[in-house]
């Protein structure tokens, strides 16, 4: 096992942790968006915190991956979980962290009784959806529509 894998530790998501979910969101999306993760990351607190994880290293979260469990959504009467959002510092992209946090959020969720882990992809996004693919995701029979009405 190599040095950099034994400083990594996964852990459950704390309020704390707003401040770098932010900075790393900046760093992928080019965006400050505070009000918009601490909205996300105390809603995913107030339903389970313990679904959502963090990627420390050495002691500074790298990498975040926001989830709950659900049922009878959209017509599917099984529980399942859903990963919303997730994003490693691409600084520390490379390390199988995210990897690392799914795996963590899979354990917990199928310990709440999930058979299955959802998530939507933007068709556009292909290094999201390649990423997905190689941790196991397939595409799935449920398709995503939308209207704009403004």
């Amino acid at each position: 096992m190599s040095a950099v894998a034994e400083q990594i530790r996964i852990r459950s998501l704390t309020e704390l942790d707003i401040a770098r979910i932010t900075a790393i969101d900046e760093r992928l999306t080019g965006v400050y968006r505070p009000e918009i993760w601490e909205r996300r990351v105390m809603f995913y607190l107030r339903r389970d915190p313990d679904a959502s994880q963090v990627a420390e290293l050495n002691g500074k979260v790298v990498g975040f991956m926001l989830a709950d469990i659900r049922g009878g959504e959209f017509g599917l009467e099984e529980t399942s979980g859903w990963i919303e959002r997730f994003g490693v510092d691409p600084d520390f992209q490379g390390r199988s962290l995210g990897r690392k946090l799914f795996e963590a959020v899979v354990e917990h969720l199928k310990g709440q009784g999930a058979t299955t882990v959802r998530t939507l992809v933007e068709k556009g996004d292909a290094d999201l959806a390649k990423f997905l693919r190689a941790i196991g995701f397939q595409d799935a029979s449920l398709t995503a529509l939308e209207i704009r009405i403004s």
